[in-house]
């Protein structure tokens, strides 16, 4: 097998590739359509939805509630009052409560723009001011959390209880103030809202804002000045719809969906089409936590770590897709009052936030079956990055970093190269010999490999070494947020998009003619006409690749050129003919 045989078996596989994915995108398993629901609009003067319905009677339940977890076996170490929680919903059943919406409270830090509905206490609405939705609207931040079709996507929680009456994510609750902003000199914000009942029940439901930060802490305040006991636990959830991000490539493929993360599973992709079925874990965890991905952001709900907690998930007439968390229960005497804390992280994949937030967290940027290798690579291009302070130059240095360290092995994979194509004219005289007895020529091809200590096999090898390497840098390119509208020069002003000129991916084409040229031309006329045809197949693909892709792979194929040429010539006037 020699080097243009690989090339062409290599490029071939990269066109399948790329042809699959948009295959695949195109032939996805069609949604239902989304009916507008219409606007429920509740009041305080309204009474609340409450999880405290009878097991017997579960369709007072609305089925975007978690359901009821059966046959948990807790840890010995558990406390005893951890149990299951006792909500039952009908699984199925349209919930047409999701448009309610009650006074908006509106929340503004120095990286988010929120709007939290006094329906739930729910969070509706997040834009990250810091992160621009595109170049050409710089004060349009990106929106994450939407309360309206086709984009629905909200953070959900609420407590449940066996025993007593528990506000879930349809209660109405009270506010004394509907604007916050943070003020100079401040560091967080506390955004409280109340709900109580005529029988003594309390609850205060605190929302923490810090500067510079995209943790959302979540506390309930359960106060029981009623004459019994009160048991319940608190519940967390995402809850959106599927829709295909605005303005990606469908040759581009990036993980949009759930993900939980246990100590036994730290990273366990769950699709859309698997929430209904997915067998949730009958027990509590302790430590982990839930998210919802998509390209370059995600939102993450927290649970304290060192608690237990039961993770979940559902969908609801295949249209709205459900994930979350469950804590364990906890027993409020009369007078006496308890604490539910969790927290949100809802931003961008940022490594070093995420890795401060929680463990694995980091994983979120999801570099595959190479994350091994796709991570100190981007370990080394962030620390480039912080001398050069431009993108597009550190993957330039990246590329040369990547290439130097593998030069010995390309040495010999291009030395190789040199004695294929010093003998190409006596292959071509055995060709001609032997014209189609393939057995024949096969033998005095070996025969010819011998004589001249030619391994046909030298120059694949360190090639096969260093694909990981560049796969791995190929997705530590395609995942990093970095990169989003990372300016580089002239009217690159957006790493993470297409050349809007094409510039970049005919230089593309252009320096993967010149690679060819180096290389000995395969002596199967076919084989040399897909050869000649691959730059301009590759030109046509890279055309819709980010333009920090493309540039990487500019980087790689002059270096590469460069070092070819330099060896080539070195081995011609050491061997002269």
């Amino acid at each position: 097998m020699d080097n243009q045989k690989l090339i062409l078996f290599l490029a071939l596989s990269m066109v399948v590739m790329l042809i699959f994915l948009a295959w695949e995108e195109q032939n996805a398993k069609p949604q239902k359509p989304i009916a507008q629901a219409p606007s429920l609009v509740t009041g305080p003067g309204q009474p609340a939805v409450s999880s405290t319905a009878s097991p017997d009677d579960p369709g007072n339940q609305p089925s975007d509630l978690p359901n009821a977890v059966s046959s948990i076996d807790l840890p010995s170490d558990l406390p005893a009052t951890a149990v299951a929680p006792a909500t039952n919903s009908q699984q199925g059943v349209e919930d047409t409560t999701q448009s309610k919406t009650g006074k908006r409270v509106y929340v503004q830090t120095d990286v988010l723009k929120v709007e939290i509905d006094t329906v739930g206490g729910d969070l509706r609405k997040i834009n990250l001011i810091t992160y621009p939705v595109s170049v050409d609207k710089p004060d349009e931040g990106f929106q994450m959390l939407n309360d309206t079709l086709p984009r629905y996507y909200v953070a959900q929680s609420g407590l449940i209880s066996k025993k007593g009456a528990a506000p879930d994510h349809h209660t109405v609750y009270e506010v004394e103030q509907t604007d916050y902003k943070l003020s100079d000199g401040s560091d967080e914000i506390k955004v409280v809202l109340n709900w109580s009942d005529p029988k003594g029940m309390s609850v205060s439901k605190i929302y923490t804002f810090r500067r510079d930060s995209y943790l959302i802490d979540v506390e309930y305040v359960v106060k029981n000045n009623s004459t019994s006991p009160w048991r319940g636990s608190v519940y967390s959830q995402l809850q959106r719809t599927k829709v295909s991000e605005q303005g990606q490539s469908s040759l581009i493929y990036t993980y949009m969906g759930g993900v939980i993360s246990t100590p036994a599973n730290p990273y366990e992709k769950i699709d859309f089409s698997d929430m209904a079925d997915w067998k949730t874990q009958e027990s509590f965890i302790q430590g982990g936590w839930v998210a919802m991905l998509q390209h370059y952001f995600l939102a993450a709900l927290i649970p304290q770590q060192d608690q237990f907690t039961h993770y979940y998930t559902k969908a609801i007439d295949d249209i709205r897709f459900i994930i979350g968390m469950t804590s364990q229960e906890k027993s409020v005497e009369v007078n006496d009052q308890a604490h539910f804390v969790n927290q949100l992280y809802i931003g961008p994949k940022d490594q070093h936030r995420m890795e401060k937030a929680v463990k694995n967290l980091e994983r979120t940027v999801d570099y595959g079956i190479f994350w091994v290798i796709a991570k100190p690579i981007f370990i080394l291009l962030d620390y480039i990055h912080s001398i050069l302070g431009n993108w597009g130059w550190s993957i330039i240095v990246l590329t040369l970093i990547i290439k130097l360290i593998f030069y010995k092995l390309s040495e010999a994979s291009y030395k190789s190269m040199a004695r294929m194509r010093r003998f190409q004219p006596k292959i071509a005289d055995l060709r001609e010999r032997y014209g189609s007895d393939k057995q024949r020529m096969s033998q005095a091809l070996m025969g010819l490999y011998k004589k001249e200590k030619i391994n046909p096999l030298g120059g694949c090898l360190p090639m096969l070494v260093q694909i990981p390497v560049f796969i791995s840098l190929y997705w530590v390119l395609l995942e990093g947020v970095e990169l989003r509208q990372a300016e580089f020069i002239f009217w690159f002003n957006d790493l993470s998009t297409k050349d809007p000129y094409y510039v970049l991916p005919i230089l593309m084409g252009i320096t993967m003619y010149i690679q060819q040229k180096l290389n000995p031309a395969p002596m199967d006329p076919m084989q040399q006409k897909v050869m000649m045809a691959l730059p301009f197949i590759f030109t046509a693909f890279f055309a819709f690749f980010p333009s920090g892709l493309v540039l990487y792979w500019i980087a790689n194929n002059l270096i590469t050129i460069a070092q070819q040429y330099y060896v080539l010539r070195q081995y011609d006037k050491a061997n002269p003919v």
